[in-house]
């Protein structure tokens, strides 16, 4: 597939997959949405890679869904739920990726971004960030999971008063909150993002990839069902891979282990 909605790079053991519509910060139209899906994709099968790195182009991380887009909508209500479909596709394939993904913010995540922000397994964002949901000023309702994941992530009363509200949060208040991992100044951010990928590179993929499936179930688990499987995929890992006899035998040697 060819896009022209948004980038995708890899180097170095890192993929980069950047929303490209600046003009529209980054909005999410149905094109956009299948050429992310397609990436996310492509990255996902990709052995040699250990992260997904999601940003945008322009003045802002993601503005939410392209508002003009549903000019169409109007005139043909038959379109709407392929849109919230595929938006919410997208959404679950980026979660349930083998690899952790980081969400780097700067400008604005708004609405339908920062539910893509919340999708990223962390998120770095810039101190001067606007993070919110607005759909409540435009007489809407989240459809892609805001509803759902924002509980989750800052608790019932935060996220009534940003859902309800329209209100918006800077980078350290996300923080704060929990929304985010990290805020840094602008002027910082890739640092930032270079010090966290630092961390990842030279892991095993195999271990990422069991890691952050068991951390994705535990929030449907009960604990003792959770910690059973966890101790079930370590015994696995050890009979099935060479990585985990590779790391200790890297460690007694007192080099990096090859992965």
């Amino acid at each position: 597939m060819e896009y022209s909605n948004i980038t995708l790079s890899v180097g170095d053991r890192v993929a980069t997959l950047r929303l490209n519509r600046p003009d529209a910060l980054n909005a999410l139209n149905p094109d956009l949405l299948s050429e992310f899906a397609h990436a996310v994709a492509v990255v996902g099968e990709d052995s040699s890679v250990k992260a997904l790195v999601v940003r945008g182009e322009g003045r802002g991380f993601c503005a939410g869904a392209d508002l003009l887009y549903f000019d169409q909508v109007f005139d043909d209500l038959s379109l709407m739920p392929d849109y919230v479909k595929d938006l919410n596709d997208a959404f679950f394939a980026l979660e349930a990726m083998p690899i952790p993904t980081i969400a780097v913010v700067h400008g604005y995540a708004l609405a339908g971004g920062m539910e893509l922000m919340m999708a990223c397994d962390m998120a770095l964002v810039a101190e001067d960030a606007r993070i919110g949901d607005q759909h409540a000023n435009f007489g809407l309702i989240p459809g892609g999971g805001s509803t759902q994941r924002l509980p989750r992530r800052v608790g019932m009363p935060r996220a009534m008063e940003l859902l309800t509200t329209g209100r918006w949060l800077n980078g350290r208040e996300a923080v704060e909150w929990g929304l985010a991992l990290r805020a840094a100044p602008p002027e910082n951010l890739e640092d930032e993002l270079e010090s966290m990928l630092y961390g990842l590179r030279g892991k095993s993929r195999v271990g990422l990839s069991l890691m952050k499936s068991l951390a994705r179930r535990s929030q449907d688990l009960p604990l003792k069902d959770g910690v059973a499987l966890e101790g079930a995929t370590f015994t696995h890992v050890f009979a099935t891979s060479s990585h985990p006899r590779e790391g200790i035998q890297a460690f007694k040697e007192k080099r990096q282990p090859e992965f």
